[in-house]
């Protein structure tokens, strides 16, 4: 983008900017610590990610004082407003995301002590990895203006929810199998929700970059496939 004839303004938008990069890091970082900490039943790392949640709070705080702070002062128009206006609505979303990864967080100390076989985690670990994924191309689109690449993850949403809906039903089953397994995949299953929201909150993410860019609001309806509302229980 060019420069403003007041620096200063260019000064408020390169802060908003690297704040919300301060977050994605943030972020991403609580998804993956999240993920790895039920994997390794690491208590120690889920308390980590619960405690850094505040810092994304303060940092959301501080982005939207300072947006309204910079339309108070400069009155922008166009793409500038756009900008500080997308600027809010990210943080909301990476701030949400945060917020699911600490009940993530939250779930992998309440099972910590369960004993349970490493696979019935494995269709959650993979959920998490293309959601990281998701996440982190989103942040870069957002940082480079790249619609392009925003619209690849926008796109990429019903593969998060056809993943989810496998995981789904798999819990279904071995909680069916062996009812001594309902506590441990119950919480699964809610951890396994989080992170599609989270795969959600990329794709608003994304449709945000796009009405940056463009200054339009993409069209249609994004790609959903969580068919989890209308499912049965398997057989037996």
């Amino acid at each position: 983008m060019a420069e403003h004839i007041v620096t200063s303004f260019d000064a408020d938008l390169e802060l908003l900017r690297s704040r919300i990069a301060e977050m994605g890091g943030i972020a991403e970082k609580q998804l993956d610590d999240s993920t790895r900490a039920l994997v390794r039943r690491d208590v120690a790392l889920a308390q980590q990610v619960i405690d850094a949640d505040s810092r994304l709070d303060s940092l959301q705080r501080e982005i939207e004082e300072l947006a309204v702070a910079t339309i108070a002062r400069r009155q922008p128009v166009a793409v500038d407003l756009r900008d500080i206006i997308s600027a809010i609505r990210v943080a909301g979303d990476v701030e949400r995301i945060g917020d699911l990864a600490k009940n993530t967080a939250k779930r992998v100390l309440a099972i910590s002590s369960e004993l349970q076989p490493a696979k019935i985690v494995g269709g959650v670990q993979h959920m998490s990895d293309l959601v990281q994924e998701q996440l982190k191309d989103v942040l870069d689109a957002y940082a480079q203006r790249d619609e392009k690449k925003a619209l690849e993850v926008w796109n990429r949403d019903d593969r998060i929810d056809a993943l989810y809906n496998s995981v789904f039903r798999e819990l279904l089953t071995y909680m069916m199998e062996d009812t001594r397994n309902i506590t441990f995949c119950t919480h699964l299953l809610f951890l396994a929700k989080n992170i599609e929201r989270i795969g959600d909150h990329t794709t608003n993410i994304a449709e945000t970059i796009y009405f940056l860019t463009t200054g339009e609001t993409l069209a249609g309806e994004r790609p959903k496939g969580d068919t989890t509302s209308f499912a049965t229980t398997p057989a037996v």
